[in-house]
């Protein structure tokens, strides 16, 4: 069984850049396996492996400038989500590409996972979920407004469009872990709207919280490792990851016509031409010959997925 952790912390780093070589090499030493974001504006991942190296990690991270008060969520995998080990530097830690967005000056007001559902049921509340739309196509909350989104870095531009809808309306974010909606509820607050909410701990909180049978969400949870869905209790969803276009798909999707691993799946086969194809056939040829050999290849990297809990 294996621990996995999802963190992210705003701070300001010094010099993020010099944190980066003792971090990765302690997650090596610990047996810990994932993905952490480094940048000036603080940290980012999600990281796995036996819960005293997980704990080790933790101690180290919490020890960095601004970290004190670092917080995460814990889960488990019955298999290793990540293959191997990375540390990143990055100019943002989720990225938005609005350099005025600064969630360490002023965000919405947390909501407890508690207190989520009476929240969004107000009639005079609308819920958007800050997701992209291949995460919301596999769950979201009964009501949300999907923006449609492809990225993150879209969302101001579907706000622009999009915001007179909401002029006599108070607003209420979520996302997976509560990232993107730090740097959302300050985007919002700084073009004027007044009460901006936002789910504290993100999707994932509200999963390991609340009872199924007390909960307003619909389906599973895309997250940004191995598991590819999680549903309540944190417990591994039912998806499974088409490593042609890294959307998550159902197992009896690979039974389609359209499914050809790591080439094609019903969502994606319109998309690429019989030169992309025959690409990616050619990838998953060398792939499986590196995979016979002990090896493992360049392009295998099942586990690279963007981090925006």
């Amino acid at each position: 069984m294996y621990t996995v952790c999802a963190l992210y912390h705003f701070t300001r780093f010094p010099d993020h850049t010099a944190l980066r070589d003792p971090l990765l090499a302690l997650c090596r030493e610990a047996h810990v396996t994932g993905s952490l974001l480094l940048a000036a504006e603080g940290i980012n991942g999600t990281i796995a492996g036996p819960r005293d190296g997980i704990d080790a990690v933790l101690a180290h991270l919490r020890g960095l400038p601004g970290c004190a008060d670092l917080e995460w969520k814990l889960s488990t995998a019955e298999v290793r989500p990540f293959a191997r080990m990375k540390v990143r530097l990055k100019k943002e830690i989720v990225t938005m590409g609005q350099p005025d967005v600064d969630p360490k000056a002023r965000v919405g007001h947390y909501v407890d996972p508690s207190d989520w559902n009476d929240l969004i049921r107000s009639p005079d509340v609308a819920v958007i979920d800050t997701r992209n739309d291949y995460e919301i196509a596999i769950g979201t909350f009964e009501g949300a407004v999907d923006p449609e989104t492809t990225s993150f870095r879209e969302f101001p531009a579907w706000w622009e469009k999009n915001k007179d809808r909401f002029h006599n309306k108070r607003i209420a974010m979520f996302c997976t872990g509560g990232i993107r909606c730090e740097k959302s509820t300050n985007y919002l607050i700084g073009q004027g709207v007044e009460e901006v909410f936002h789910l504290k701990g993100g999707i994932l909180k509200y999963l390991e919280e609340v009872p199924q049978e007390d909960s307003t969400w619909n389906g599973s949870c895309f997250v940004f490792d191995g598991r590819v869905s999680v549903d309540h209790g944190l417990t591994e969803g039912p998806h499974v990851m088409c490593h042609a276009c890294r959307r998550p798909i159902l197992p009896e999707d690979r039974a389609r016509p359209e499914y050809e691993h790591g080439v094609s799946c019903h969502l994606c086969v319109e998309e690429t031409s019989d030169e992309d194809k025959a690409r990616f056939r050619e990838r998953q040829k060398q792939i499986a010959l590196a995979h016979a050999r002990g090896e493992r290849h360049l392009h295998a990297d099942e586990d690279d997925h963007p981090l925006e809990r």
